[in-house]
């Protein structure tokens, strides 16, 4: 006789089988809610790279906030092909660590001292360890873990920010860059486009999300990664459609055309980077798709 096994068949005989076990009664466990890792860590030559998740919050209406020069219809029709939702968007604030071996670097601090202090200690980092701090821009959520207002949060650090940003920022009378950045302008390296802050780094000139936002191209052994920060705030809204115009692009123009020279640079040299705001852990590749690009998240690429 042949047995025929359906999956309805099978389901439903193993329904029909007793509990295994002593026959005592369990209480249900508990929710525990949503969680994810806070640092993701991946050898670069003989360097170790860390992203960090300092922040992570939803944010209302995205399109008030991406593709602000195309239709309600596009953006919906956008968003639904990629399976995106249009009344909230998720926000990741990702800061990275690179270690050389005889410095340890932070690119950027995030939103508050907690956020940074806290994803640092739980990738086995202490402030008090950074030697250097560099800042890709002066927005508040990569200059805000740069103090509480009165105490630095990384006192050993020396810093290093683009000359031209620092320069906005510094006549723009912003209320978080004077408490938080001006009072170390004492201790801050300014730099120019391919300056270097380290033995396998570049600073590169990346303007029009601020006048003077900088990307850094990190360098070991012949691998190389780039820390991308806000080129792009979302991996669909702008990455996907570079010239889609972004609220918080102080040059909107000039942001796209930032965007895609770097995407360009990233898809031809097969070059992974972590954007600041990607999708957590932040690291991928940028593929060209069509008149835009795809972002494709790293797997294990980064670990072998």
């Amino acid at each position: 006789m042949t047995t025929l096994l359906t999956r309805r068949s099978v389901l439903s005989a193993a329904a029909a089988l007793p509990f295994a076990g002593t026959g005592i009664a369990h209480a249900a466990a508990p929710m525990m809610g949503a969680s994810t890792p806070t640092h993701n860590r991946f050898k670069l030559g003989a360097f170790e790279v860390t992203t960090l998740l300092a922040a992570s919050t939803p944010r209302p209406d995205p399109h008030s906030i991406f593709g602000l020069n195309v239709s309600e219809e596009e953006f919906e029709t956008v968003s639904a092909e990629a399976n995106l939702p249009t009344d909230q968007a998720q926000f990741f604030f990702t800061p990275t660590v690179v270690n050389t071996g005889e410095q340890l670097v932070l690119f950027d601090t995030g939103l508050d001292p907690a956020g940074i202090t806290a994803a640092l200690e739980a990738a086995g980092y202490g402030a008090d360890m950074i030697d250097l701090v560099v800042l890709t821009h002066m927005h508040g959520d990569h200059i805000g873990g740069l103090s509480d207002g009165e105490t630095p949060t990384f006192p050993n650090a020396a810093y290093a920010t683009g000359q031209v940003e620092f320069d906005h920022w510094a006549q723009a009378e912003n209320e978080t860059f004077e408490a938080k950045m001006r009072p170390l302008a004492d201790r801050t390296k300014m730099m120019e486009d391919g300056a270097s802050g380290f033995s396998g780094h570049t600073a590169m000139a990346a303007f029009g999300h601020t006048p003077g936002h900088m990307v850094h191209m990190i360098e070991s052994e012949g691998e190389s990664f780039l820390i991308a920060a806000d080129f792009a705030n979302h991996y669909v809204w702008s990455l996907a459609h570079p010239d889609w115009h972004v609220k918080f692009d102080m040059d909107k123009d000039a942001a796209a055309a930032t965007r895609r020279k770097l995407l360009d640079m990233m898809a031809a040299d097969d070059l992974p980077f972590v954007g600041y705001h990607m999708p957590w852990p932040g690291t991928g590749y940028a593929e060209k798709q069509g008149d835009g690009f795809r972002f494709v998240p790293t797997s294990y690429q980064m670990m072998l």
